[in-house]
């Protein structure tokens, strides 16, 4: 049976200047940007390790008109802070995975957690080759717009490769397109993503939709249709002493416990 991987930490550096919008005699120290955005989003990542708020995940299979089909996985999950400090998923609602002809993978959780809110701090950005595309507006917001691509892989790490634009006046990622890579089996794909952030307590740009509508072709020739959208909502600053621990998962006795691993 094929399986799904869906979901980002990024970096990257070397670029050339570039000419600013209206005038192509100003250029712009794009490596001096790079690094402006990096320092900030390490500041972003610090940031949002102190909220707490909602995830909603939603994933549909599609007949080959677009339509959705019986298959589809839903998920509901609350990221908060234990009483001491611990940070933690607690799985609000999970009604049971019924997914007819792709399987979810532990690659998928990862890519969730970390390849889809996409950041690419100060640390990372030695990881990936960046090379700028150009200046676009998103939602009226202008960008600088770079491609990312990790420079290489290892084993059991997940990466993002693709675009994202860079508000050209807070210097912070609003807008990330493309996909999870790693090195796994050929019968693993993943489907390209959409994910934009919005501006929470006036400072920081947090994710807060991702979408995806993507057809996956696999090795035996068989291909899949799908339609994915993860919703971050409910933001809330932790005021108490945090412990950033992932993976932690509080049960909830009304919830189904995710489907078990392929073999």
């Amino acid at each position: 049976m094929p399986r799904i991987l869906l979901l980002a930490a990024i970096a990257a550096i070397c670029l050339p200047a570039w000419p600013a919008d209206g005038d192509n005699k100003d250029t712009v120290n794009a490596e001096e940007i790079i690094k402006k955005f990096a320092a900030k989003e390490a500041e972003f990542r610090e940031a949002r390790n102190n909220y707490t708020y909602r995830q909603t995940v939603k994933m549909q299979e599609l007949d080959a008109g677009g339509n959705p089909e019986i298959g589809k996985w839903e998920e509901v999950d609350d990221i908060i802070f234990s009483p001491d400090g611990k940070r933690m998923e607690k799985v609000v609602w999970a009604p049971v995975v019924n997914l007819q002809h792709i399987q979810l993978t532990p690659e998928d959780a990862k890519d969730l957690r970390d390849v889809q809110p996409f950041v690419l701090t100060t640390s990372e950005i030695g990881e990936y080759n960046i090379a700028y595309l150009g200046r676009e507006k998103v939602d009226e917001v202008g960008c600088y717009t770079f491609s990312v691509k990790p420079k290489k892989m290892d084993k059991g790490k997940r990466y993002f490769e693709g675009q994202i634009w860079v508000d050209d006046r807070d210097l912070q990622i609003v807008k990330t397109y493309g996909k999870g890579v790693g090195i796994v089996s050929k019968n693993n794909q993943f489907p390209k993503f959409e994910t934009y952030r919005e501006q929470i307590d006036g400072k920081y740009w947090f994710p807060t939709y991702t979408h995806a509508d993507d057809t996956l072709h696999f090795p035996d020739g068989e291909a899949q249709r799908i339609r994915m959208t993860v919703k971050y909502q409910d933001y809330k600053r932790y005021e108490g002493k945090s412990t950033i621990k992932y993976g932690d998962v509080v049960d909830d006795k009304t919830s189904t416990p995710p489907p078990p691993k392929k073999k």
